[in-house]
């Protein structure tokens, strides 16, 4: 018997477009002999709508979503999760479809941060990729750098500061981060991707205009120093926090002073179609001796089970030519535009492999987590000390 999978894309996210990529992409090249794919994207206003066409990216295209694909719900029944039609009536009775596990393809803010990891623990259904708590963590950049500080994992350090305060105080965080970080400075929104909203900034007018527009996309930026004799490095981690292995590494080709959105997702889009991540020109395996490719591995690993991720991340590092080649994890992306099948495929592990692992790393989880207790018996509610006002008892 194939296995329903409910593949999830879309979202209220400035990434919205690259995850429908991603998620065709996936969509295209998971083996059909073992798992019934079932599309469930979701509108930049929450509403969740399945159908065939959904897999294909000609749907997105057109803009037609409700003339191919119609509005669902998630609803548990008898034990497990359907994916309910909600325009069903007595004239029209679509048989709810069983969901056996669901696989977000989520970029970005109320998506790839927790938030729809949350919402898939409290149905009880089995999902590939990050929990709520790595899922968290990875997204918010500050977090995530404290995490790697606490472990002796070598990254930059940072300032943050609110919207708000930079609203209220902006001179005096201009002097400070002039004084403590210095120029040239990276600024960035503290929880999004895909180098939305990043901005190198070389003197107070650029830093002040690329806080400005950090603040647009996110209510927390941070600054760090930039590493001006800059390699950026990548390298994907797949497994769990008690098994997981480093994929090859790449060398992102950039065209301007850091890694843009355009260099990642627009830069050979007219000659190698909606490829996403896929299309970034780069250099793989990244030219590295063996030793420091083995640093970075190492390293990347290291990352992953600090943050307790699962599935397949995608780790990214800077590294300073000027001093020593010098190594520092910028980011984690725990849901990687295109899954990163590019990084495995040159690991000699094909996407439809990959996928079928991701699939059976979220069955595991699940059947961990079934004996884990999460519930005691109590008779709390028939105790006399108890009624409408609360407790009147002695504690």
């Amino acid at each position: 018997m194939k296995t329903n999978v409910a593949v999830i894309f879309g979202g209220r996210s400035v990434e919205h477009e690259i995850s429908i990529i991603s998620a065709v992409q996936a969509m295209g090249n998971i083996d059909r002999e073992k798992y019934n794919v079932i599309p469930v994207y979701m509108s930049k206003q929450s509403v969740f709508y399945s159908g065939e066409a959904l897999a294909d990216i000609e749907t997105f295209k057109t803009g037609d979503i409700e003339g191919n694909a119609e509005p669902v719900a998630f609803v548990p029944k008898a034990g497990k999760v359907v994916l309910q039609y909600l325009n069903s009536g007595l004239f029209n009775k679509k048989k709810p479809l069983s969901v056996d596990v669901a696989f977000p393809i989520v970029h970005g803010t109320n998506c790839e941060d927790g938030s729809i990891q949350g919402y898939l623990e409290t149905l009880g259904l089995p999902y590939v990729g990050c929990d709520v708590m790595s899922s968290a963590l990875g997204m918010d950049k500050v977090l995530f750098k404290n995490v790697l500080l606490d472990r002796g994992i070598p990254t930059l350090r940072c300032i943050d500061f609110g919207a708000r305060e930079w609203g209220l105080k902006a001179d005096e965080i201009v002097k400070k981060v002039t004084e403590e970080i210095g120029y040239p400075m990276i600024v960035k929104p503290a929880n999004l991707g895909s180098s939305v909203g990043i901005s190198k900034v070389e003197d107070e007018q650029e830093l002040r205009s690329a806080v400005d527009l950090a603040c647009s996309f996110a209510d927390r930026v941070l600054i760090e120093h930039a590493v001006t004799s800059l390699r950026e490095i990548n390298c994907s981690v797949l497994g769990d926090r008690n098994d997981c292995k480093p994929s090859a590494l790449e060398e992102p080709v950039m065209h301007d002073k850091i890694l843009s959105y355009d260099d990642k997702y627009r830069a050979n889009a007219s000659k190698s179609g909606s490829k996403g991540m896929a299309s970034l020109s780069r250099k793989l395996p990244a030219d590295l001796s063996a030793e420091k490719t083995q640093e970075i591995q190492n390293i990347a690993v290291e990352t992953f089970k600090a943050i307790g991720a699962s599935g397949v991340v995608r780790i990214d590092f800077l590294m300073d030519s000027a001093d020593n080649d010098k190594v520092y994890v910028n980011e984690i992306n725990t849901i990687p535009g295109s899954l990163s099948f590019y990084l495995w495929e040159a690991t000699d592990l094909k996407y439809p492999a990959l996928i079928d692992r991701l699939i059976s790393l979220a069955f595991k989880r699940q059947r961990e987590r079934e004996n884990t207790m999460f519930t005691i018996d109590t008779n709390i509610l028939n105790e006399s000390s108890f009624g409408a006002k609360g407790s009147k008892g002695k504690l």
